[in-house]
């Protein structure tokens, strides 16, 4: 028998198992992370679907207010019954506007929300600020901490969760001082309605902050969600406040 020649076989064939050997782990290993590369794409799917739902179920809530305010406004115009002009125009911006905060809503990513959510809240801030003084007089002002670039546009370069505290420290003493400011405020008839109003607003967006102390970027849905909604909510309820007071 020629060894050589055997020798030979043996070689081949031990290096054809090792490369189908090599073959079925590769195998094993692309069809594993196909499969977990479905499962990723599934659920994403699956989540998009959920946050189209949820975005539906606003934009019908939002047509109901819509139409139950141009029901209280007609009451109130007609003198059936009565509201103080500044809620009436507070009142009537919010219907606007609730329906543009449902359409973002549509066009948050995880990219952008930060920012939007940062600029939705000082939004709210100064207009809660304008009612305030309005009824309370002027709240002390307090200095903002940012940083900006030479066209002036603030930047953040910080980590999240450094923005995140800076953000909520800052916004934080705005909202104590308002909260102070209409401890001593009393009104009747349909200024007490606008009274308690604006402190319903000044007390959500201090339970807000407390609720963005501890947020992780992850969260991004969940709270960007959870704004849009109370604000939903809140515009809900003062549509069928609106036209509680008899002329």
């Amino acid at each position: 028998m020629d060894y050589r020649k055997v020798a030979t076989i043996g070689i081949v064939a031990l290096a054809l198992a090792a490369a189908a050997c090599n073959r079925s782990v590769t195998d094993s290993r692309d069809a594993k992370a196909d499969e977990a590369g479905t499962r990723n794409t599934d659920r994403a799917q699956e989540l998009q679907r959920e946050r189209d739902n949820d975005i539906s179920q606003l934009d019908k809530r939002v047509t109901q207010i819509e139409r139950d305010y141009a029901e209280a406004n007609q009451k109130v115009v007609s003198g059936q019954r009565s509201a103080t002009a500044g809620l009436r125009e507070e009142l009537k911006e919010d219907v606007t506007n609730v329906r543009k905060a449902v359409a973002d809503l549509r066009m948050t990513t995880p990219e952008n929300w930060w920012d939007r959510h940062v600029q939705a809240m000082k939004r709210t801030a100064d207009d809660i600020d304008e009612d305030v003084s309005r009824l309370a007089g002027k709240v002390p002002p307090t200095r903002p901490q940012t940083t900006s670039d030479k066209t002036g546009e603030t930047v953040s370069t910080a980590p999240f969760t450094s923005r995140r505290d800076t953000f909520v420290s800052e916004l934080r003493a705005r909202v104590d001082a308002m909260q102070r400011a209409m401890e001593d405020v009393k009104a009747r008839g349909a200024q007490e309605t606008e009274v308690e109003d604006v402190r319903a607003r000044v007390k959500k967006l201090s339970e807000d902050l407390d609720r963005l102390r501890s947020a992780e970027a992850d969260d991004w849905w969940d709270i960007t969600k959870a704004r849009v909604t109370e604000y939903v909510d809140r515009v809900e309820q003062s549509v069928k406040r609106l036209d509680d007071n008899k002329s």
